[in-house]
């Protein structure tokens, strides 16, 4: 995979935080392969594949956007991109999302893509013996979530049989508490309507009301981050080591919410190694 000119380097490094429209204003490199996993336009996936015969370790990549329907799996794409030329594939994932869907279809399509990953390994060299998950905002919910899946019951609407769980998930600027984040107003009223108006669905869709996860989780945040405050990771770990989980939580003092998925700033060394050692574990 060759790194087009200028794509990831340029960047200022100053201390002003990159925004939303930084961010969108960088071109999204292209995928290797677009994956379809279902028959709705949005349920797919862009895979893109490191140099040499692999298999390949792949991390299954989540973007945010407050969950909704206005940003899309371009938010995310430099970072796959990184990835992916640093010897990492990954499983970049579209789902439907708060205004183009309702409940549960955000849940329904990230379990389905997540788990469509066993069928794309039967034709790219990727090893299912090495997966992880890691989501940046909404998504660093939704991955938390992904993994915890293996604790849903068979009468949820949100329960599929045999579903991939993954070697450890990391969570970049995430939101790991949802009730906590619609008492905030976090994206507005985003977070009630992807649960459909009903609060109850928090103890099947929030990370923190489903503790134990029962798989290793690496929380990245960034100490000057305004959108997802530093204090939720501190709390969802205390939370999480109670219930007997595996947490590691790093703060990152010079990152705000969209440095973590930028790869020419600093912060991209402790995603990556974050995700590298998800990979890793044994």
């Amino acid at each position: 995979m060759k790194l087009a000119p200028g794509l990831l380097a340029g960047l200022p490094l100053a201390a002003q935080l990159l925004t939303f429209h930084d961010v969108r204003a960088m071109p999204p490199p292209a995928a290797d392969f677009r994956i379809l996993y279902g028959n709705h336009p949005l349920q797919y996936a862009d895979l893109r594949l490191p140099a040499g015969a692999g298999p390949h370790p792949v991390v299954i990549l989540i973007h945010g956007g407050c969950w909704q329907s206005s940003i899309n799996l371009d938010n995310i794409a430099m970072l796959a991109f990184a990835l992916a030329r640093d010897g990492i594939a990954t499983y970049s994932i579209e789902y439907r999302r708060v205004g183009d869907s309702r409940w549960p279809d955000t849940f329904r399509d990230v379990a389905a893509a997540v788990d469509s990953l066993r069928a794309t390994a039967k034709r790219h060299p990727l090893d299912l013996n090495r997966v992880a998950i890691a989501g940046h905002s909404a998504g660093g919910h939704l991955a938390l979530w992904a993994a915890a899946r293996g604790k849903l019951k068979p009468e949820s609407p949100l329960y599929r049989a045999d579903p991939l769980i993954p070697k450890g998930v990391v969570s970049l600027a995430g939101v790991p508490d949802l009730r906590a984040a619609a008492a905030e107003k976090v994206c507005g009223n985003a977070i009630i309507d992807l649960v459909g108006g009903d609060s109850g669905r928090f103890a099947e869709t929030s990370p923190l009301e489903m503790l134990p996860l029962g798989v290793p989780q690496h929380l990245v945040d960034g100490v000057r981050d305004s959108i997802v405050v530093p204090k939720w990771g501190d709390r969802y770990r205390a939370a999480a080591r109670k219930s007997g989980d595996n947490v590691t939580l790093t703060q990152l003092p010079e990152a705000g919410h969209f440095e973590l998925i930028v790869p020419s700033k600093p912060a991209y060394n402790a995603v990556k190694q974050a995700i590298a050692a998800m990979l890793a574990a044994k």
